[in-house]
């Protein structure tokens, strides 16, 4: 559905995006994540041809994207990080607004927008205006907006930001939907337990590139970490960290000032098993042992050496 090869992007001195590859197939919903600065928000803008690059191809349902290609971007939903939508018009005149900009006929857009109501679950609010939403529908509202003309492909730029549970499950759950019902979806999001819980593939970037490839699953198999074993409230001296660290498969020992001790292990078996047995032979008193398989933020942070935030 997508194919972007070799696309260089410049602001100046700034390479923002070094011959950049992708490919998203139809069906998927695809995680694209990297760090501030990385490239993600100039890779999508080249994409919807709102950005001019200076080398490379980008082809969209098999035919290249240019800022006239209407036909194309017909068939494209945005959902933009920050909330646009219309303080003057209410839940229902903004659907209608959006979704009029690619569907004009009054009749097939009226039963488009009640759709969109109904499945992002915005009926007894379809007639107040967005100032006296809560965050989550504001949320809900901005999806609405992006999906009502029913695209083939779907942008979402971090659509949970700053709502509460509820609303996140919710709009989790109709990513998943859209999906479902057809729609190839583009997601970036800085929470990596969504991105776990909902991508099919995932591409990480930095400094303008892919980095890492793959399912959740293969990215995993792709770093060092195995293993992480937290041991809380555990009295140890500098002696005891440092053979710590010198265990088998051990690779990285934290400690920090609330006396938690976090190992990252290799893959292999009774790492746990063994460091509670130098704990216990020491003398050591312990509170809770947690042990952890790797998660996407393992891979993020090994693979650029940057926590993922907002």
């Amino acid at each position: 559905m997508i194919h972007i090869e070799n696309l260089v992007k410049r602001y100046g001195e700034l390479l923002a995006l070094d011959h950049f590859n992708l490919d998203i197939q139809e069906g998927e919903i695809f995680g694209l994540l990297g760090p501030n600065g990385s490239g993600k928000t100039t890779a999508i803008n080249c994409l919807l041809a709102l950005l001019k690059f200076d080398k490379g191809t980008i082809t969209v349902f098999g035919k290249q994207m240019q800022p006239d290609s209407y036909g194309l971007k017909r068939q494209i939903g945005v959902v933009p990080q920050n909330v646009a939508v219309f303080e003057q018009m209410t839940v229902y005149e903004n659907i209608d607004y959006f979704c009029g900009l690619y569907v004009p006929e009054k009749g097939k857009r009226r039963e488009l927008v009640q759709d969109a109501i109904q499945f992002t679950g915005l009926e007894d609010y379809k007639k107040m205006m967005p100032r006296k939403l809560s965050g989550g529908l504001l949320r809900r509202l901005n999806i609405a907006c992006g999906i009502a003309h029913r695209p083939r492909l779907i942008i979402m730029d971090e659509p949970t930001v700053a709502v509460d549970p509820q609303s996140r499950n919710r709009i989790l759950e109709g990513i998943v939907e859209l999906n479902r019902n057809g729609s190839t979806i583009i997601y970036t999001s800085h929470y990596m337990e969504e991105v776990e819980q909902i991508c099919s593939r995932i591409v990480i970037m930095d400094h303008g590139r892919s980095i890492a490839e793959g399912t959740p699953e293969e990215l995993k198999q792709m770093i060092k970490t195995g293993e992480t074993i937290v041991v809380e409230k555990a009295e140890l001296t500098q002696e005891q960290q440092a053979d710590i660290a010198n265990l088998p498969h051990v690779f990285r020992v934290e400690y920090d000032r609330e006396r938690t001790l976090t190992v990252k292990c290799t893959s292999a078996q009774h790492n746990v098993v063994r460091i509670l047995n130098y704990l216990q032979g020491q003398g050591v008193t312990f509170g809770r042992v947690l042990s952890e398989l790797p998660t996407l933020n393992d891979v993020f942070l090994e693979l650029t050496g940057k926590e993922l935030r907002d």
